[in-house]
Protein backbone atom coordinates (compact mmCIF):
# COMPACT_ATOMS: atom_id res chain seq x y z
CA UNK A 1 0.00 0.00 0.00
CA UNK A 2 1.96 2.71 -0.88
CA UNK A 3 1.70 5.81 -3.81
CA UNK A 4 3.67 8.28 -5.63
CA UNK A 5 3.83 11.85 -5.22
CA UNK A 6 4.77 15.47 -5.14
CA UNK A 7 6.63 14.87 -2.22
CA UNK A 8 7.78 11.38 -3.05
CA UNK A 9 6.13 7.89 -2.47
CA UNK A 10 3.59 7.49 0.40
CA UNK A 11 2.28 4.94 2.61
CA UNK A 12 -0.16 4.58 5.23
CA UNK A 13 0.55 5.86 8.43
CA UNK A 14 -0.49 5.32 11.86
CA UNK A 15 -2.37 8.50 11.82
CA UNK A 16 -4.55 7.85 9.00
CA UNK A 17 -5.32 4.38 10.87
CA UNK A 18 -6.91 6.01 13.77
CA UNK A 19 -8.36 8.56 11.59
CA UNK A 20 -10.10 5.45 9.35
CA UNK A 21 -11.26 3.62 11.80
CA UNK A 22 -12.69 6.15 14.16
CA UNK A 23 -14.76 8.13 11.09
CA UNK A 24 -16.02 4.23 9.87
CA UNK A 25 -16.83 2.93 13.60
CA UNK A 26 -18.18 6.55 15.48
CA UNK A 27 -19.06 8.51 12.82
CA UNK A 28 -18.03 11.94 11.48
CA UNK A 29 -18.26 13.61 14.38
CA UNK A 30 -17.13 12.55 17.37
CA UNK A 31 -17.89 14.12 21.06
CA UNK A 32 -14.63 12.95 23.43
CA UNK A 33 -11.48 11.63 21.67
CA UNK A 34 -8.65 10.38 24.14
CA UNK A 35 -5.36 9.61 24.55
CA UNK A 36 -1.87 10.02 26.28
CA UNK A 37 -0.43 13.46 26.50
CA UNK A 38 2.59 12.36 24.27
CA UNK A 39 0.28 12.07 20.96
CA UNK A 40 -0.65 15.87 21.37
CA UNK A 41 2.08 17.07 19.19
CA UNK A 42 2.49 14.43 16.36
CA UNK A 43 -0.11 12.01 16.31
CA UNK A 44 -3.25 14.11 17.31
CA UNK A 45 -2.33 16.78 15.21
CA UNK A 46 -1.77 14.87 12.08
CA UNK A 47 -5.32 13.32 13.26
CA UNK A 48 -6.95 16.62 13.12
CA UNK A 49 -5.60 17.68 10.04
CA UNK A 50 -5.69 14.98 7.78
CA UNK A 51 -9.57 13.79 9.24
CA UNK A 52 -10.89 17.67 8.62
CA UNK A 53 -9.12 18.05 5.55
CA UNK A 54 -10.93 14.89 3.97
CA UNK A 55 -14.71 15.58 5.98
CA UNK A 56 -14.67 19.44 5.15
CA UNK A 57 -15.47 20.26 8.66
CA UNK A 58 -14.50 20.05 12.64
CA UNK A 59 -14.38 16.83 13.23
CA UNK A 60 -13.98 16.26 17.24
CA UNK A 61 -15.33 18.47 20.25
CA UNK A 62 -13.53 17.42 23.08
CA UNK A 63 -9.80 15.83 23.24
CA UNK A 64 -8.96 14.32 26.64
CA UNK A 65 -5.24 13.85 26.84
CA UNK A 66 -4.15 11.17 30.00
CA UNK A 67 -1.10 11.53 32.04
CA UNK A 68 1.18 8.86 31.93
CA UNK A 69 1.66 5.69 34.38
CA UNK A 70 4.61 5.30 35.38
CA UNK A 71 7.16 2.65 37.05
CA UNK A 72 9.93 4.42 39.49
CA UNK A 73 9.69 7.62 37.43
CA UNK A 74 9.40 5.88 34.24
CA UNK A 75 6.90 5.68 31.75
CA UNK A 76 5.64 2.45 30.94
CA UNK A 77 7.14 1.25 28.21
CA UNK A 78 6.43 -1.99 25.75
CA UNK A 79 9.71 -1.20 23.65
CA UNK A 80 11.28 -1.29 26.92
CA UNK A 81 9.76 -4.07 28.06
CA UNK A 82 8.37 -2.10 31.20
CA UNK A 83 4.85 -2.45 31.39
CA UNK A 84 1.98 -4.60 33.10
CA UNK A 85 -0.75 -6.35 31.28
CA UNK A 86 -3.93 -6.92 33.36
CA UNK A 87 -3.56 -10.45 32.79
CA UNK A 88 -0.08 -10.03 34.63
CA UNK A 89 -2.43 -7.94 37.68
CA UNK A 90 -4.73 -11.07 37.84
CA UNK A 91 -2.58 -13.26 37.76
CA UNK A 92 -1.15 -11.22 40.98
CA UNK A 93 -4.67 -11.76 42.17
CA UNK A 94 -6.06 -8.37 41.25
CA UNK A 95 -9.74 -7.85 39.69
CA UNK A 96 -9.27 -5.52 36.65
CA UNK A 97 -11.70 -3.58 39.31
CA UNK A 98 -9.39 -2.81 41.54
CA UNK A 99 -7.42 -1.52 39.22
CA UNK A 100 -10.20 0.93 37.79
CA UNK A 101 -10.65 1.81 41.36
CA UNK A 102 -6.61 2.75 41.99
CA UNK A 103 -6.97 4.95 38.98
CA UNK A 104 -9.86 6.87 39.56
CA UNK A 105 -8.08 8.18 43.18
CA UNK A 106 -5.66 10.07 40.72
CA UNK A 107 -6.29 13.31 38.52
CA UNK A 108 -6.07 12.31 34.53
CA UNK A 109 -3.39 14.97 34.33
CA UNK A 110 -1.02 14.18 36.80
CA UNK A 111 1.44 10.83 36.54
CA UNK A 112 0.03 8.36 38.27
CA UNK A 113 2.86 6.04 40.18
CA UNK A 114 2.40 2.02 40.07
CA UNK A 115 3.17 -0.21 42.37
CA UNK A 116 1.75 -2.96 44.07
CA UNK A 117 1.45 -1.74 47.32
CA UNK A 118 -0.36 0.95 46.51
CA UNK A 119 -2.71 -1.36 43.79
CA UNK A 120 -3.12 -3.64 47.06
CA UNK A 121 -3.95 -0.19 49.05
CA UNK A 122 -6.89 0.70 46.42
CA UNK A 123 -8.30 -2.95 46.54
CA UNK A 124 -9.12 -2.85 50.01
CA UNK A 125 -10.36 0.70 49.46
CA UNK A 126 -12.95 -0.54 46.56
CA UNK A 127 -13.53 -3.68 48.99
CA UNK A 128 -14.58 -1.62 52.01
CA UNK A 129 -16.90 0.90 49.47
CA UNK A 130 -18.21 -1.97 48.81
CA UNK A 131 -19.31 -3.75 51.63
CA UNK A 132 -20.69 -0.26 52.64
CA UNK A 133 -22.90 -0.05 49.58
CA UNK A 134 -23.99 -3.76 49.89
CA UNK A 135 -25.00 -3.31 53.26
CA UNK A 136 -27.26 -0.34 52.46
CA UNK A 137 -28.64 -2.72 49.09
CA UNK A 138 -29.33 -5.41 51.52
CA UNK A 139 -31.87 -3.74 53.81
CA UNK A 140 -33.85 -1.41 50.81
CA UNK A 141 -37.42 -0.70 52.34
CA UNK A 142 -39.96 -0.79 48.93
CA UNK A 143 -42.69 0.85 51.52
CA UNK A 144 -40.14 3.83 51.90
CA UNK A 145 -40.71 7.08 49.99
CA UNK A 146 -38.10 8.53 48.14
CA UNK A 147 -37.45 12.23 47.71
CA UNK A 148 -36.34 13.05 44.29
CA UNK A 149 -35.72 16.42 45.65
CA UNK A 150 -33.06 14.75 47.66
CA UNK A 151 -31.78 13.12 44.94
CA UNK A 152 -32.02 16.01 43.01
CA UNK A 153 -29.35 18.08 45.01
CA UNK A 154 -26.86 14.86 45.54
CA UNK A 155 -27.01 14.95 41.68
CA UNK A 156 -26.29 18.05 40.55
CA UNK A 157 -23.42 18.29 43.21
CA UNK A 158 -21.80 15.05 41.57
CA UNK A 159 -22.15 16.59 37.98
CA UNK A 160 -20.58 19.59 39.56
CA UNK A 161 -17.44 17.56 40.73
CA UNK A 162 -17.62 15.76 37.28
CA UNK A 163 -18.23 18.80 34.71
CA UNK A 164 -14.94 20.73 37.05
CA UNK A 165 -12.50 18.62 34.56
CA UNK A 166 -13.22 15.42 35.66
CA UNK A 167 -12.73 15.70 38.95
CA UNK A 168 -13.44 12.48 40.12
CA UNK A 169 -11.64 12.42 43.73
CA UNK A 170 -14.55 14.74 44.78
CA UNK A 171 -16.91 12.91 43.27
CA UNK A 172 -16.15 10.21 45.30
CA UNK A 173 -16.28 12.83 48.24
CA UNK A 174 -20.19 13.45 47.23
CA UNK A 175 -20.45 9.25 47.15
CA UNK A 176 -19.07 8.61 50.82
CA UNK A 177 -21.58 11.76 51.63
CA UNK A 178 -24.65 10.09 50.31
CA UNK A 179 -23.41 6.83 52.06
CA UNK A 180 -23.08 9.12 55.82
CA UNK A 181 -26.01 11.07 55.09
CA UNK A 182 -28.37 10.08 58.68
CA UNK A 183 -31.12 12.24 56.30
CA UNK A 184 -31.42 9.95 53.53
CA UNK A 185 -33.19 6.02 53.75
CA UNK A 186 -31.66 2.93 52.08
CA UNK A 187 -33.65 3.40 48.75
CA UNK A 188 -32.94 6.92 48.39
CA UNK A 189 -29.20 6.35 48.99
CA UNK A 190 -29.37 3.26 46.63
CA UNK A 191 -30.86 5.44 43.63
CA UNK A 192 -28.08 7.53 44.01
CA UNK A 193 -25.55 5.01 43.90
CA UNK A 194 -27.12 3.56 40.58
CA UNK A 195 -27.31 7.13 39.43
CA UNK A 196 -23.50 7.80 40.26
CA UNK A 197 -22.26 4.42 38.80
CA UNK A 198 -23.19 5.06 35.51
CA UNK A 199 -19.97 7.26 35.17
CA UNK A 200 -17.95 5.45 37.86
CA UNK A 201 -18.37 1.95 36.40
CA UNK A 202 -17.44 0.06 39.26
CA UNK A 203 -20.41 -2.38 39.53
CA UNK A 204 -21.07 -0.82 42.75
CA UNK A 205 -24.96 -2.06 42.44
CA UNK A 206 -23.76 -6.00 42.43
CA UNK A 207 -23.73 -7.09 46.39
CA UNK A 208 -20.19 -8.72 47.27
CA UNK A 209 -20.79 -11.27 50.11
CA UNK A 210 -18.12 -12.72 52.25
CA UNK A 211 -17.05 -16.17 51.68
CA UNK A 212 -18.38 -18.38 54.19
CA UNK A 213 -16.09 -21.01 55.54
CA UNK A 214 -18.36 -24.37 56.19
CA UNK A 215 -17.50 -27.07 59.18
CA UNK A 216 -19.53 -29.60 57.51
CA UNK A 217 -18.47 -31.84 60.54
CA UNK A 218 -19.45 -28.96 63.09
CA UNK A 219 -22.70 -28.48 61.46
CA UNK A 220 -23.66 -32.31 61.09
CA UNK A 221 -22.75 -32.44 65.14
CA UNK A 222 -25.05 -29.83 66.00
CA UNK A 223 -28.21 -31.00 63.95
CA UNK A 224 -26.93 -34.45 65.95
CA UNK A 225 -27.63 -32.68 69.17
CA UNK A 226 -31.03 -30.95 67.73
CA UNK A 227 -32.24 -33.50 66.90
CA UNK A 228 -31.93 -35.42 70.20
CA UNK A 229 -33.13 -32.50 72.06
CA UNK A 230 -36.36 -32.38 69.80
CA UNK A 231 -36.79 -36.03 70.79
CA UNK A 232 -36.28 -35.64 74.32
CA UNK A 233 -39.25 -32.48 73.80
CA UNK A 234 -35.74 -30.20 74.86
CA UNK A 235 -37.35 -27.82 72.04
CA UNK A 236 -35.18 -24.67 74.22
CA UNK A 237 -32.07 -26.48 73.46
CA UNK A 238 -33.31 -27.22 69.66
CA UNK A 239 -33.79 -23.73 69.45
CA UNK A 240 -30.41 -22.34 70.69
CA UNK A 241 -28.42 -24.69 68.15
CA UNK A 242 -31.12 -23.37 65.30
CA UNK A 243 -29.61 -19.78 66.45
CA UNK A 244 -26.12 -20.62 66.65
CA UNK A 245 -26.79 -21.89 63.17
CA UNK A 246 -27.96 -19.08 61.66
CA UNK A 247 -25.20 -16.66 63.46
CA UNK A 248 -23.07 -19.30 61.22
CA UNK A 249 -25.25 -18.15 58.20
CA UNK A 250 -26.72 -21.71 58.02
CA UNK A 251 -30.47 -22.03 57.44
CA UNK A 252 -31.84 -25.61 58.79
CA UNK A 253 -34.78 -27.11 56.60
CA UNK A 254 -36.93 -29.60 58.56
CA UNK A 255 -38.38 -32.00 56.05
CA UNK A 256 -40.23 -35.29 56.34
CA UNK A 257 -37.29 -37.04 55.14
CA UNK A 258 -35.18 -35.38 57.38
CA UNK A 259 -33.33 -32.47 58.37
CA UNK A 260 -30.96 -31.06 55.92
CA UNK A 261 -29.18 -27.33 55.56
CA UNK A 262 -28.25 -24.35 53.40
CA UNK A 263 -26.37 -21.41 53.47
CA UNK A 264 -28.18 -18.44 53.37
Amino acid sequence: MQWDSPWGRGFPGWHLECSAMSIKYLGENIDIHCGGVDHIPVHHTNEIAQSEAALGHKWVNYWVHGEFLVLDGGKMSKSSGDFLTVSRLEEEGFSPLDYRYFCLQSRYRKQLVFSFESLDDARKGYKALKKKISMIISNVDINLPVDNSKLEIYIGKFKDQISDDLNIANAFTVLNEVIKDVNLNNNEKTSLIEEFDKVLSLDLMIIEKEPVNVDEELINRLLEERNEARKSKNYGRADEIRNELLNMNIEILDTKEGTTWRLK
